[in-house]
């Protein structure tokens, strides 16, 4: 029997118990439950998070995989513009030494239609005739010349003779206002 009252009192404290913490118990059960909802959500929230940043991923992965083509490609580029570059200073070079080779084979060829006996004899008729009229044209200058100076003399003259007959025009001139 001891046994039993003790098994009484022992549900009876379990009772008291269960009656004072089964409202903390609910309590922190749905507690419980709402922190496995919000658990749910955030990995819900971290799964879409992690999907995102796999399509991004996959993404920069193909963009990578263009900017290492075309680095590439402007590698490629690059070294056919400095062959290109130093293809055209050793062809600049080589005009250079041309038009030299050319200026000197010019000087030459001039040297040597310089004597040219038919051009020699077409230029010297060219320069008779050139000095003929040069030589016309200065004897129509010169009496131009001769003409234009006794007409120089004729008028100096007679800008002489006017400027003696001024003094007397003048008194004549004085005379006239005095009287009037």
């Amino acid at each position: 029997m001891l046994t039993a009252r003790k098994l009484e009192q022992y549900l009876e404290v379990e009772d008291k118990v269960r009656g004072e913490f089964q409202e903390k118990l609910e309590a922190r059960n749905a507690e419980l439950e709402r922190c496995q909802q919000e658990l749910a959500a955030l990995r819900q929230q971290m799964q879409a998070t992690i999907d995102r940043q796999l399509e991004t991923i996959a993404e920069l992965s193909g963009k990578a995989t263009a900017n290492q083509h075309t680095e590439q490609l402007n590698r490629e580029l690059s070294n056919r513009s400095e062959n290109l570059q130093e293809e055209v200073s050793t062809l600049k070079k080589r005009t250079k030494a041309l038009q030299k080779d050319l200026g000197e084979a010019r000087e030459q060829l001039k040297v040597l239609t310089q004597y040219d006996p038919v051009r020699m004899k077409k230029n010297l008729d060219a320069n008779k005739k050139k000095q003929a009229e040069l030589t016309a044209a200065n004897e129509l200058l010169q009496k131009s010349q001769a003409r234009a100076k006794a007409e120089n003399a004729d008028l100096q003259r007679k800008v002489q003779e006017l400027e003696s007959k001024l003094p007397a025009v003048e008194t004549v001139a004085e005379a006239g206002e005095e009287a009037a």
